[in-house]
């Protein structure tokens, strides 16, 4: 059984984790088309799909030690 204690430190740290990958992407991506390096792109645009995919597969671990009549 998955407590509210668990849930609680997923959505922590789905956010967290989330926030720090996609906004260093973000970040180092936007720096790299300020100074017309055009490779900053493949940085830019899948930040906010990887920083979701990272809380994502956090779920996907908590919910696996649920027993199979609960899902």
């Amino acid at each position: 059984m998955v407590t509210r204690e668990e849930i609680l430190v997923l959505g922590l740290t789905a956010g967290v984790v989330g926030c720090l990958v996609g906004g260093m992407m973000f970040g180092i991506g936007l720096g790299l088309l300020v100074n017309r390096v055009h490779a900053g792109w493949l940085l830019l645009l899948p930040a906010a799909p990887v920083a979701g995919g990272l809380g994502y597969l956090l779920a996907r671990r908590l919910a696996r030690r649920l027993p199979r009549a609960e899902r």
